[in-house]
């Protein structure tokens, strides 16, 4: 033992009444054993607990904000498209609650190959040995074909490949987010970096009408973003692309002096990023909102979300 510190006493450690002190969990909170019943009988055997409360803050903020006719907007990255989600947010767009989409370039790749085929996602790695990784003949003409057509009527991309699907003869195209947008008049946004996607190694890309249509939709973007007070902003599956677009546009919009405070943002992955957590979660809601991080898989977390609210309306 050593001479200088000797083993403290704790004779004179005080204590508290354990019914006097401050808990966080209760027994009233507790989940129960779900059994049989509604999808409602299930929500409600949840814990009011830490991601279960949080879950239902959600739902009830999203509820909230189109009952006060207020945005839900949902910006998203490829892979809830990549594990089936489009159903589910077409269902969501169509009972509008969904009132716009910003996408990054990806989503548009994935959609229109399901669109068009009814399949989509490759395999990087022996396509990428092979030399042929990207190189899917109708994705990339098409899609710049799209993009260019609609620039020169004065669209975005988003609007540009959402009319192309939907006037196309496409044996898919009712699974398709920007044709549903297009078909419901709302929003569609996508945000792309030059270089990023697969369709910008094909010969039809042209660089100035990407640029463009990016541009026109990032200030339609903003547009959305500037009456989100009392919505919800949800980012679903983008780690960069989206968080950043998001940041910019509050930045923006608040710059013009629009009174862009006071609403909900959500993020949803399986890891919850460092821009996600700085760009969505944190720093927009600074000077008032409310945010919320939900962790876990897209394709089981978002329809249970989206149950939880066609359940309430």
């Amino acid at each position: 033992m050593s001479e200088k510190y000797k083993p403290i006493s704790f004779k004179n450690v005080k204590t508290c009444r354990l019914k006097s002190r401050k808990s966080k969990v209760a027994i009233d909170k507790a989940g129960q054993p779900f059994r049989r019943g509604s999808f409602r009988d299930f929500l409600d055997s949840l814990p009011d607990i830490l991601a279960a409360r949080d879950f239902r803050s959600v739902a009830g903020s999203i509820i909230n904000a189109r009952e006060k006719d207020r945005p839900v907007i949902l910006g998203m990255g490829a892979h809830p498209v990549k594990v089936g989600l489009s159903p589910v947010i077409i269902n969501l767009m169509q009972h509008n609650v969904i009132t716009a989409v910003a996408m990054n370039g990806a989503c548009i790749v994935h959609d229109f190959e399901l669109s068009l085929m009814g399949h989509t996602s490759e395999d990087v790695d022996a396509e990428l040995c092979r030399g042929t990784f990207g190189m899917a003949e109708e994705t990339g003409r098409d899609l710049n074909r799209a993009i260019k057509a609609g620039v020169k009527k004065g669209f975005g991309i988003g609007r540009s490949v959402g009319e192309y699907i939907l006037k196309s003869k496409a044996a898919y195209k009712k699974s398709s987010i920007p044709a549903a947008a297009s078909e419901l008049n709302i929003p569609a946004t996508v945000h792309v970096a030059i270089g990023a996607d697969i369709i910008h190694m094909h010969p039809e890309a042209d660089g100035a009408s990407i640029g463009k249509g990016s541009m026109l939709d990032f200030k339609l973007l903003s547009s959305v973003i500037s009456e989100l007070k009392g919505g919800v902003y949800i980012n679903l599956g983008s780690a960069v692309i989206m968080p950043e677009v998001f940041l910019k546009a509050i930045a923006v919009t608040r710059n013009l002096k629009y009174d862009v405070r006071d609403f909900t943002t959500v993020n949803m992955d399986f890891i919850q990023h460092y821009r996600c957590r700085e760009n969505v979660l944190r720093r927009p809601v600074l000077s008032g909102g409310r945010s919320y991080a939900l962790t876990g898989h897209h394709e089981i977390m978002f329809p249970l979300l989206a149950a939880a609210i066609m359940e309430e309306i």
